[in-house]
C-alpha cells in the first residue's frame, strides 16, 4: 500500500536524501519517494504504519503529516479562493516584520522628518533583520540559496558569504557610510536574485528557503519576490535622488 505525506522543513537535496533514508529505515517500509518542490513523500509499506511512527523516525527539523485530500465536489473558484486566502495568511508574518521595520524607521526620523533618511533606516534595518534569519540556519541556507540564485549556482562560496554581505550593507545604510555604493550593490545583488526568483515563479516551482521559510513557514517564492521588489524600488529611487541632488 502507498500513502502520501506532507513534509515541512526540507530546504535542499540533502534534506530530501535524509528524509528518504530515515523513512526507509522504518520497519515495514519498502520504498520512499520524496518530491522536494511539492514537499511531499510517497511511502510504500507492507502494512499500515501509524503516522506517529513515521514522524518520530525523522529528525526534529522535519515535520511529517498526513496529506489532506481535496474535496472533488468543491467548485474550482471556491478552491482557488481558499488557496489564495491560505497563501496570504501564510505571508502575514512577513508583512508584520515589514510593518515593524517601517514603524521603527518612521520613529527614528519623526522629529526632523526626512523621507530619504527614513528610507535609509528602513533599508538598513531590513538587511539586518533578514540576515539574522539566514544566520539562524547558516548550514542549510547556502544549499537552498543555490536552488534559485544564478550567481550562487556559479560561485558556491557566494551563498556562504551572502548573509554577511547583507549585514554589511545594513550597517552601511544605518551608519550612512558610502550609501551610494551600498545602493548600487543592492541593485546588483538583489537584481540577480530577483531574476532567479522570477524564473522560479514562471516555472511554477517553490523555493525551499532555509531562512524565513524554515523559521516562519512562509511560501518563500512569493515572500522573496516581495522583499526584493520593495528593496529594489527604494534603491533605484534613492540612487536617482542622491545622484541628481
Amino acid at each position: 500500500m502507498k500513502h502520501t505525506y506532507k513534509i515541512t522543513g526540507m530546504t535542499c537535496d540533502g534534506c530530501k536524501a535524509k528524509v528518504e533514508k530515515e523513512l526507509k529505515n522504518v520497519a515495514g517500509v519498502t520504498d520512499v519517494s520524496v518530491d522536494l518542490n511539492k514537499a511531499e513523500a510517497e511511502v510504500t509499506m507492507k502494512h499500515h504504519i501509524e503516522t506517529t511512527t513515521l514522524k518520530n523516525a525523522l529528525p526534529d527539523k522535519y515535520e511529517l503529516s498526513e496529506k489532506k485530500e481535496t474535496n472533488v465536489f468543491s467548485s474550482t473558484n471556491e478552491g482557488v479562493q481558499e488557496e489564495e486566502k491560505s497563501k496570504w495568511q501564510q505571508l502575514t508574518p512577513l508583512f508584520l516584520i515589514l510593518g515593524y521595520i517601517t514603524v521603527t524607521a518612521v520613529l527614528l526620523n519623526y522629529k526632523e522628518w526626512n523621507l530619504g533618511e527614513a528610507m535609509f533606516d528602513f533599508m538598513g534595518l531590513f538587511y539586518i533583520v533578514f540576515s539574522f534569519f539566514k544566520l539562524l540556519d547558516l548550514k542549510g541556507f547556502p544549499d537552498s540559496f543555490r536552488m534559485y540564485d544564478p550567481l550562487a549556482k556559479v560561485i558556491p562560496v557566494y551563498s556562504w558569504i551572502y548573509p554577511f554581505i547583507e549585514t554589511a550593507l545594513g550597517l552601511m545604510f544605518l551608519m550612512r557610510f558610502q550609501t551610494e555604493i551600498a545602493l548600487i550593490a543592492t541593485i546588483i545583488i538583489l537584481g540577480i536574485t530577483t531574476i532567479g526568483v522570477t524564473k522560479t515563479l514562471l516555472d511554477k516551482k517553490a523555493i525551499q528557503c532555509a531562512c524565513l521559510g524554515t523559521a516562519l513557514k512562509l511560501p518563500m517564492t512569493q515572500a522573496t519576490f516581495i522583499e526584493n521588489a520593495i528593496m529594489l524600488i527604494m534603491a533605484f529611487w534613492m540612487l536617482v535622488k542622491t545622484t541628481l541632488y
